[in-house]
């Protein structure tokens, strides 16, 4: 089988940006991708194996989710491949390259799951606002605006978990208190 390229190889960009730049951008963004595919295969895991009385909500929800995700990790591979980069294909170098740890393919307790989401994005989302400071100071606004849009994305998906996560107000606890002020 010929090539056409090794993956690492450089082969310039149409943007104006610096070799350098390039190199060091795409090197992040190959970590994020490896981020958003590790979390794409778990809100996948989490959409597939939830039960109870909230399922389809949360089913629903996870979908929502994962299908988001799945429009980043593309993004993310198509500014690569501007940059003048290959991004990474194989599953093998996803778990290498990614800064979150997939967790264990165990069945989990819903809430369990839905923490581990919310712990995860908040990785990603620290992790991306080093990427954004990268590309400022490599003058790479196009990145930098792109990793913006995501951030502000990701973010609303870890505000979402904590709203699931959050103490239900109309808890026994809450409704013996009410009572209690009644008498």
């Amino acid at each position: 089988m010929q090539k056409l390229r090794k993956k690492s190889t450089y082969e310039g960009n149409p943007v104006g940006l610096s070799d350098k730049a390039c190199e060091e951008i795409s090197h992040d963004l190959d970590r994020h991708l490896a981020a958003l595919w590790v979390m794409y295969a778990q809100y996948h895991k989490h959409h597939w194996m939830v039960e109870g009385p909230q399922f389809r909500d949360i089913h629903l929800f996870l979908q929502e989710h994962y299908e988001e995700v799945n429009l980043q990790l593309d993004a993310v591979a198509e500014r690569m491949t501007l940059l003048g980069y290959t991004p990474s294909t194989r599953l093998d170098k996803y778990q290498k390259l990614s800064y979150v740890e997939q967790e264990k393919e165990d069945v989990l307790h819903i809430r369990e799951s839905l923490e581990n989401d919310m712990k995860a994005e908040r990785t990603i989302a620290v992790e991306f606002r080093k990427s954004i400071k990268l590309c400022i100071k490599h003058d790479d606004f196009g990145t930098k605006s792109m990793l913006e849009g995501f951030l502000f994305k990701i973010e609303d998906r870890a505000h979402h978990l904590e709203h699931f996560l959050g103490e239900d107000s109309l808890s026994i606890g809450f409704l013996h208190n009410e009572n209690a002020v009644k008498n």
